[in-house]
């Protein structure tokens, strides 16, 4: 039987697509392996997000070569979407696909096989205007299922290599969507995470049909669904009307992740970005007034081009007084290829550092005021795994709260993936401490 081993980098879609293609895999009769063991097949699925992540891709791509020089290298993802002359090149390469034609992968191995040729399979990702069905009916990790509902972005902000990764905004076919979330319900899972590279514009490209409405169908349609988590949302798609499904709706979780980057209306603006502060604000008010527990976690770049230290406090301060639940602080990196890498003001990295790390600062600071509003609540936790990295938690279960809280306490394995009552004895962050009160319900 053949053997086929997967390396992903990247974002949650990449994640999400190695598993679709492990499915393929599955139905032509091959083993999964680990990485670093002998496999027949390679499919390294990499990212292009930063020069990073160009670089880790083609390290991963000669470690596979290395592994085994007589097996089939496949490279896929955003890296070979944006840049296949540079992968083509790296010897050992056997077969380069973009984010799209993933289907076609298998073919193209047997193709291979049969004429010892590189094939370059990438083709222009702008042109594409359909979304690529792919199926993940059950995933390696057994608590959280993502499920893909739109690819590409219309937004070309100007930090961003990822429009010509990904080609522009495609929606799946809703009643796709629906269909899938029913599997992954029945594979017994009790969590879905929706998930795309510009999730909140899933829509924009149907007539007469948006996010709004896929999330009442969800809830309306799939038995079984205890929570539905939207993986990111851009402020200027958080509508009236998606607030008011938020609102009324018993499995949406009370937490959205709302990428900021920056609290500055001039940073925004040099960043291309949709929204003033004011507009984020508003949307933000309009938001705690309908979930007054909600958890609003973002993403923030730290030292874009020309960001001066009074933007940068707008930033700080911003975030400060709307008491985000959590950040993802980056510093700014430029991404060869973007509008931004050739701004000039370019910010010293020393400035950067000590920027973020005043945010990190903030950040856990805010972390730990959200996390003590629930001291003694007794909120539901999906356990996911046991803690295993040494600490004094060493041994103990740790899962989320519907409003992202991470918490750690006591149980037998058999509540991993289930749905319980723990009560938090002690709020804090990275983790809060709780004590398990009772099963809610078994999966079957």
């Amino acid at each position: 039987m053949s053997k086929v081993a997967f390396h992903t980098l990247g974002c949650k879609v990449n994640h999400y697509e190695t598993e679709a293609i492990w499915q393929l895999f599955k139905e032509d009769g091959y083993d999964r392996t680990e990485f670093d063991h002998q496999a027949d097949v390679y499919v390294i699925n990499t990212c292009t997000v930063t020069n990073t992540g160009d670089k880790k891709s083609r390290q991963v791509i000669r470690r596979a070569v290395r592994q085994n020089p007589d097996a089939v290298i496949c490279v896929t993802g955003c890296y070979a979407q944006t840049s296949p002359a540079e992968i083509m090149v790296i010897p050992g390469v056997d077969i380069v696909v973009g984010t799209q034609d993933r289907t076609k992968l298998l073919g193209y191995i047997e193709q291979y096989r049969n004429e010892r040729q590189p094939i370059n399979a990438v083709r222009n990702i702008m042109k594409n205007r359909v979304y690529e069905e792919l199926d993940v009916p059950a995933f390696t990790d057994r608590t959280r299922a993502s499920l893909k509902i739109q690819e590409g972005c219309n937004n070309f902000c100007t930090f961003c290599i990822i429009p010509w990764a990904r080609g522009l905004m495609r929606s799946r076919d809703p009643q796709e969507v629906l269909n899938q979330a029913q599997q992954l319900v029945d594979a017994g899972y009790l969590e879905i995470v929706l998930t795309g590279i510009h999730t909140g514009g899933y829509g924009q490209d149907l007539k007469d049909y948006n996010l709004a409405q896929l999330l009442r169908d969800l809830e309306a349609n799939v038995k079984g669904l205890k929570r539905l988590r939207i993986s990111s949302i851009e402020a200027s798609q958080l509508t009236d009307e998606v607030i008011d499904v938020l609102r009324e709706s018993n499995i949406v979780v009370n937490h959205l992740h709302i990428p900021i980057q920056s609290g500055s209306d001039t940073v925004l603006k040099r960043m291309r970005r949709k929204y003033t502060m004011e507009f984020f604000g508003e949307r933000l008010t309009k938001l705690h007034e309908a979930l007054p527990n909600l958890a609003v976690t973002s993403d923030v770049i730290v030292g874009f081009p020309g960001e001066t230290e009074e933007e940068f406090m707008e930033t700080y301060n911003f975030i400060r007084d709307h008491k985000f639940s959590e950040l993802h602080v980056f510093p700014f990196s430029p991404r060869t290829g973007t509008p931004a890498a050739r701004m000039e003001d370019q910010i010293d990295e020393d400035i950067k550092n000590e920027r973020v790390h005043r945010l990190i600062a903030l950040n856990d600071q805010l972390a730990k005021e959200y996390a003590s509003r629930f001291e003694n609540e007794v909120l539901e936790v999906i356990p996911e795994e046991f803690v295993h990295d040494g600490s004094e938690e060493e041994g103990l279960l740790t899962g989320y709260t519907d409003n992202y809280l991470k918490v750690v306490f006591e149980g037998p394995e058999n509540l991993i993936g289930q749905l319980v009552k723990v009560k938090i004895t002690q709020a804090g962050y990275p983790h809060s401490k709780g004590q398990f009160v009772r099963l809610l319900e078994t999966v079957k």
